[in-house]
């Protein structure tokens, strides 16, 4: 599995030449270009991919579907997440978030389904699973699989909750277009 740091998204998307705050822009675009649809399931971002998606004018085209699955009830009932993997694993888990993005491609029928369940802070961390850590999970006709996000070191931060949150959807939409570039 890859893991990837704050330092990781940030020189991805400058080698990219993406910008961060119009991120979603593009993501909107690019899937509109390949009419390609996404669906998401959120927990420790509580739906900003979701907004920031559909911030853009158009984006009912590409997406349908987000689901905000904060507690481990709704990922299990809405998005399939099984019992088990909830209780032996946990909700900050690859599986989990796999499970979530293949719950929510199957349940909106979209191209892509992605996911992030993790530990945005400022509580809630423990040493197995600290604040920062979070998982993204992805779902493809072809492929699926996890991301592991590292973004401890921004845990100390005055605004660290916002700013895991941020990175996070930065992260996800990033992803998205990596997605669509690779494999669709």
């Amino acid at each position: 599995m890859i893991t990837l740091t704050e330092t990781d998204i940030i020189q991805l998307l400058r080698k990219n030449n993406l910008n961060a705050d119009t991120l979603q822009e593009n993501v909107v675009l690019t899937l509109m270009k390949k009419k390609l649809k996404v669906a998401t399931a959120e927990s420790c971002t509580g739906g900003l991919v979701s907004e920031r998606i559909t911030r853009v004018s158009g984006s009912s085209e590409v997406f349908d579907c987000g689901i905000c699955s904060y507690s481990n009830e709704i990922k299990h009932k809405i998005l399939g997440v099984s019992e088990e993997t909830l209780s032996v694993l946990g909700a900050v888990s690859a599986e989990t978030a796999i499970q979530m993005a293949e719950g929510v491609k199957k349940l909106s029928g979209a191209d892509i389904g992605i996911s992030a369940t993790g530990i945005a802070g400022p509580t809630g961390g423990t040493p197995e699973k600290p604040v920062g850590l979070v998982y993204c999970g992805v779902c493809t006709k072809n492929k699926t699989y996890a991301l592991k996000l590292d973004f401890s070191l921004a845990s100390n931060r005055v605004d660290a909750r916002n700013y895991i949150r941020k990175l996070t959807s930065d992260a996800v939409l990033f992803t998205i277009l990596n997605i669509i570039y690779e494999q669709m």
